[in-house]
C-alpha cells in the first residue's frame, strides 16, 4: 500500500509540475508539452521535479533541450495529516522557477538560442542564460555571456565578462540589412 502511494505522489508530482511550468515554452501556444528524458526524478517535500538525461519538452513549434531541468513549484501549506510513511507532507503550488544546466538549446521557427544555463523565475517573469549564449535570428547573429529577457514586455539585455574597447569577447552582433529580426530586436508588425 505504501510503495502505490509513493508512486503516485511522484507521477502527481510530475504531473502537476509539467504542464503549468512548460506552458511557458511557447507564449502563444495552448498546444499539450511532450516532455522526454532519460530519467524522471520527483521529491514532493521539496516541491521539485527533475528531468535527467537528454531532456527535450516540445510544445507547438518550440523546442527545448538540456541535459538537466529542474522545475520547482511553490511549496503550500503543510497538510493536517502525516504523509504516507508518517513523514510530514505538503502540498506544492504554482510554478516557482525552471533551470536548465548543460548544453541548453531553445527554438521556436524564428530563433535559435543556445547558452550553457538558463534560468526562468515565474514571479519575475524573467528568463536569464548564462556561459556561452549565442542567439540567431535568421543571418543575424548575437553572442555574449549572460542573455536576460523579460517574458512579458519582451526587453532583452545582452552583456559581456569582457568589458573596454579592445577588449576580446564583448558583446557582439552580425546584423544583415533588410533582414526581418535585428539582432535581439524583432521587427514590429505592419498596422493594417
Amino acid at each position: 500500500m505504501m510503495r502505490t502511494a509513493v508512486v503516485l505522489s511522484v507521477f502527481s508530482l510530475a504531473a502537476g509540475f509539467s504542464a503549468p511550468a512548460l506552458a511557458q515554452l511557447s507564449s502563444s501556444s495552448n498546444s499539450p508539452v511532450d516532455v522526454t528524458a532519460d530519467q524522471l526524478e520527483a521529491q514532493p517535500q521539496q516541491c521539485l521535479a527533475i528531468y535527467r538525461g537528454n531532456v527535450e519538452a516540445l510544445q507547438g513549434t518550440s523546442r527545448l533541450r538540456t541535459d538537466l531541468l529542474n522545475i520547482y513549484a511553490k511549496p503550500g501549506a503543510a497538510k493536517a495529516q502525516p504523509a504516507p510513511g508518517g513523514g510530514p507532507s505538503s502540498k506544492c503550488g504554482a510554478l516557482d522557477r525552471m533551470e536548465a544546466h548543460g548544453s541548453v538549446y531553445y527554438m521556436t521557427p524564428s530563433e535559435v538560442v543556445k547558452g550553457d544555463d538558463a534560468v526562468y523565475l515565474a514571479d519575475a517573469k524573467t528568463i536569464t542564460l548564462t556561459g556561452d549564449v549565442v542567439v540567431s535570428q535568421g543571418k543575424n547573429v548575437v553572442v555574449g555571456n549572460r542573455l536576460v529577457i523579460n517574458t512579458d514586455t519582451q526587453h532583452a539585455t545582452m552583456e559581456s565578462n569582457a568589458k573596454g574597447a579592445g577588449a576580446a569577447n564583448r558583446v557582439r552582433s552580425v546584423l544583415y540589412p533588410g533582414s526581418q529580426g535585428v539582432g535581439l530586436i524583432q521587427s514590429a508588425p505592419s498596422k493594417p
